[in-house]
């Protein structure tokens, strides 16, 4: 596997990172604030994370492996001191955004808010994460991306037609719906910014996000290609062609093979005959098939039907484990890990044809704050 140290590496000191020269505040958070801020760094922006001067971690365990605050340094201040917070308004001053993920009105509270930056930076790109958005009947209620995502309508489909909605971890509201566009948000800005010469306010709501990424399956259930309840649905697990089997070693098998030549070697690699299973779109046959194709499935290991189903356009994947996709051929050929002798993680992407990302290092941050601050010229800590 790739070692991190031995990538090509992107920083905002005299590389060619996308986002070399963009300097962001970050003031630290849980979620997507830090997620959307780790994309931010991991495309080359310069980064201070601020955080509480009694800031512990909320979850435990070892700091060095929590990944999402990878690429920027931290920055203890105590935003009630007014001397802190004179130093937060000079590095706001040089900076080009400002994250922040508080409950809406905290910021104000502590004199940052919007209006109080805008008197010294113009051009000031501010940008608010929330789960219900900085104005609304919720916006002062507490919440988590399980909540946001069951009041956006994602949650409700998504689970087994006789059993409640399953989580989808934290991917779609905190990371899909949230940092991811926060991260675009901000990009987007930046570029207004060249042509207006002015910064703005980004009001950026995880439950709006999350409606976004529905847009698809809202439209679907208008053509009537959707049904409005869990199950019977073509992506939803309901179809034998597109769902997880378990095998003979109590391991899964993904099956996507949705269209039909993909359908047909499928079921062709199972020893059936693809004539006899022809109406594949149609849900009347889907329970009956998918009881059939679990019981072939169980007499072989994952591994087997790994080596059965390689190199076909089948669409049939062993499920793995995040550390054994880590090992997998295939993503350490790509070298979509970085890895040292203590740890692994994903490694920044897109990738560019002419530009650098910053490749992190095992352990959160890269430079000190003091390194950081010498550097925008700004006032260091006593």
């Amino acid at each position: 596997m790739q070692d991190g140290t031995a990538q090509k590496t992107g920083n905002a000191n005299g590389t060619n990172a996308p986002l070399d020269g963009v300097r962001v505040i970050e003031f630290s958070g849980l979620g997507p604030t830090p997620f959307g801020a780790m994309l931010l760094a991991d495309l080359g922006a310069e980064i201070i994370r601020i955080v509480r001067s009694d800031a512990e971690n909320p979850l435990g365990g070892d700091a060095q492996f929590d990944f999402i605050y990878r690429g920027r340094p931290t920055l203890p201040l105590d935003l009630k001191d007014s001397a802190d917070r004179e130093r937060a308004f000079d590095l706001i001053a040089r900076a080009d955004v400002l994250i922040e993920g508080f409950r809406p009105g905290t910021m104000e509270r502590l004199g940052l808010g919007p209006d109080d930056t805008a008197a010294r930076n113009a051009r000031l790109i501010y940008a608010r994460m929330s789960g219900w958005g900085q104005e609304g009947p919720r916006a002062q209620e507490a919440g988590h991306d399980i909540n946001y995502l069951a009041l956006s309508g994602g949650l409700y489909p998504i689970g087994p037609f006789d059993g409640p909605p399953t989580p989808p971890l934290n991917f779609v509201g905190n990371f899909g719906g949230g940092g991811m566009f926060l991260a675009m948000g901000v990009l987007a800005a930046l570029q207004e910014r060249e042509r207006s010469g002015e910064g703005q306010v980004l009001d950026v709501a995880m439950v709006d996000g999350i409606s976004v990424l529905m847009t698809q399956l809202a439209g679907w259930m208008q053509m009537g290609q959707w049904n409005g309840g869990r199950g019977g649905n073509l992506l939803d697990g309901s179809a034998y062609f597109y769902r997880c089997y378990e095998t003979a070693d109590g391991r899964h098998i993904a099956v996507g093979a949705l269209e039909k030549p993909f359908h047909d070697l499928f079921v062709e690699g199972l020893g059936l005959e693809p004539d006899a299973y022809d109406d594949h779109l149609d849900p009347r046959c889907w329970p009956e098939r998918a009881e059939r194709i679990a019981d072939i499935v169980k007499t072989r290991t994952m591994r087997a039907w790994e080596e059965a189903f390689a190199g076909s356009d089948a669409c049939v994947t062993p499920v793995l484990t995040l550390e054994e996709a880590a090992k997998g051929p295939a993503n350490e050929a790509r070298g979509s890990f970085l890895s040292s002798d203590t740890s692994f993680q994903p490694r920044p992407a897109p990738r560019f044809s002419r530009s650098a990302v910053r490749m992190p290092a095992e352990t959160v941050g890269n430079e000190s704050a003091e390194d950081l601050l010498a550097r925008w010229d700004a006032t260091p800590r006593p």
